[in-house]
């Protein structure tokens, strides 16, 4: 059976290249990058390959790079640490990556801080205009907006955000984790931006966090002085050595990734011809040109991925980190739309993907659909 993978939001298939740079560093760097022999010095240069090379990707100084264990980990550190010296109010959405959403109703619960909750349009936009009102009440001392929506593709307004905050003196953290090597746009005036390796195809359990000069940063973990005291913790060279050859190919993969739209848009077409009434969520937004949520009524999501999946197509059916959970997608019910919020279905396309996946996977849905 030939098998097709559609779900490069949940994860990217590793480059070659990363791999063979793990696994030379794996020999040769093995060592702890604080030790200051030579086992020592040939691991911390590959940690210090990857802040140079995620730096150049971010468009930001070295020095602001903080190497964490992913994504998740940026997101907490970058929320919380605006809330570290007193409270205050975090404006954000529903929308969110769960690693904001939930360390949101986490501080709240803390009394660290008070939330508004912006309104979101049926599109899968943030409302501008309700953010607007968020941001002008006063006490506001972050806002904290996702670059790309991981479920939909959705390219939220960052530029408007970053704005309306501007005006008020207020921190944006922005989850650009979908973003980086997907969009030229990655959000440098934002005071924290997080990314993760394993959505650039590099390995997991690294990422960072990126931080604008002179913002405060606190950890969350407390213990060595490693990463600045930010992140304690021994590096991962070998983690490390696989994000810097990452970052470099992340640097021309905007081009590679707007190239698949095409694609993307023959596998919804052909979705749409085999299922009457199934529709495309947020398709009146501008969307990155990877990403294909359809919901399918009458239909579970999950029922629908596990069958594809016997017919050798790997999709999802919502974010990776909710996987498991009997919950319908968050994100699609604050769309205000509970019924696709249970029975949607995402493929997400990747620099990869042919035309002959496609056929694949269409052909696999026609069986699927047509029980």
């Amino acid at each position: 059976m030939s098998r097709v993978y559609l779900d490069w939001n949940a994860t990217t298939p590793p480059l070659p290249e990363v791999v063979e740079a793990m696994a030379r560093a794996a020999r040769d760097a093995w060592g702890n990058p604080s030790s200051v022999h030579a086992a020592g010095r040939r691991a911390r240069a590959c940690v210090e390959e990857a802040r140079e090379a995620v730096a150049a990707l971010a468009h930001c100084d070295p020095r602001d790079v903080v190497l964490t264990s992913g994504g998740t980990e940026a997101n907490n550190v970058g929320l919380r640490s605006a809330f570290a010296e007193s409270p205050g109010t975090l404006v954000t959405s529903r929308l969110e990556h769960p690693s904001i959403t939930r360390v949101a109703d986490a501080l709240e619960r803390e009394g660290r801080a008070h939330l508004r909750w912006v309104r979101v349009r049926t599109d899968g936009l943030l409302d501008l205009d309700d953010l607007e009102g968020a941001v002008s009440a006063g006490g506001v001392r972050l806002v904290a907006v996702q670059a790309v929506n991981a479920e939909t593709g959705v390219l939220q307004p960052v530029v408007e955000v970053l704005e309306a905050a501007r005006r008020r003196g207020i921190r944006v953290h922005v989850d650009a984790v979908q973003a980086f090597g997907r969009s030229y746009d990655v959000a440098p005036e934002a005071a924290t931006r997080s990314l993760a390796a394993h959505k650039l195809r590099g390995p997991k359990s690294i990422g960072a966090l990126l931080t604008r000069p002179g913002v405060a940063i606190s950890p969350v973990l407390l213990g060595g002085s490693q990463e600045r005291g930010v992140r304690p913790g021994t590096t991962d060279p070998v983690a490390a050595a696989g994000l810097a050859v990452a970052a470099r190919h992340a640097l021309a993969s905007p081009a590679r990734w707007r190239a698949v739209g095409p694609l993307r848009d023959a596998l919804e077409a052909g979705l749409l011809a085999l299922a009457p009434g199934a529709r495309v969520n947020g398709a009146g937004a501008p969307r990155m040109a990877h990403v294909a949520n359809l919901a399918f009524p009458g239909w579970r999501g999950p029922e629908l991925v596990a069958a594809l999946d016997l017919e050798g197509v790997a999709a999802s059916s919502g974010s990776a980190c909710s996987a498991g959970t009997a919950e319908p997608s968050p994100v699609l019910v604050a769309m205000g739309d509970p019924q696709a919020a249970a029975s949607s279905v995402r493929f997400s396309l990747g620099e990869e993907t042919t035309a002959a996946d496609i056929e694949i996977a269409l052909s696999a849905a026609a069986r699927v659909l047509g029980r």
